[in-house]
């Protein structure tokens, strides 16, 4: 399982995964689920009353996965260049400011 966990980062990091998989799959879709659900159950527990530092800790819990999907992003366009590569940098930019943000 750890292997699995590592080679799923290290192939991201590496830039060996095709950009539209990085970008649409793993940020766009899997990235921004996981944020939902971090924003629901924060939610969940501001509802329920509990102390204030478990719900922003709940919430904040995938920044640094989302960093490390820009990061792996930018890092994977760079090498492949061109207009599209470009806009996927700042798709990524900016989605990574919307997931903190909101």
């Amino acid at each position: 399982m750890i292997s699995a966990v590592g080679s799923f980062f290290s192939s991201r990091w590496q830039g060996l995964v095709p950009l539209d998989r990085l970008f649409w799959r793993d940020m766009i879709v899997v990235g921004t689920a996981i944020s939902i659900a971090s924003s629901v159950a924060a939610l969940i527990l501001l509802g329920l009353k509990q102390p204030m530092a478990a719900v922003l800790a709940t919430h904040f819990s995938p920044v640094p996965y989302n960093i490390f999907l820009t990061l792996a992003v930018w890092r994977t366009a760079e090498k492949a260049g061109g207009a599209k590569a470009s806009a996927m940098m700042l798709g990524s930019a900016l989605w990574l400011i919307l997931t903190v943000v909101v």
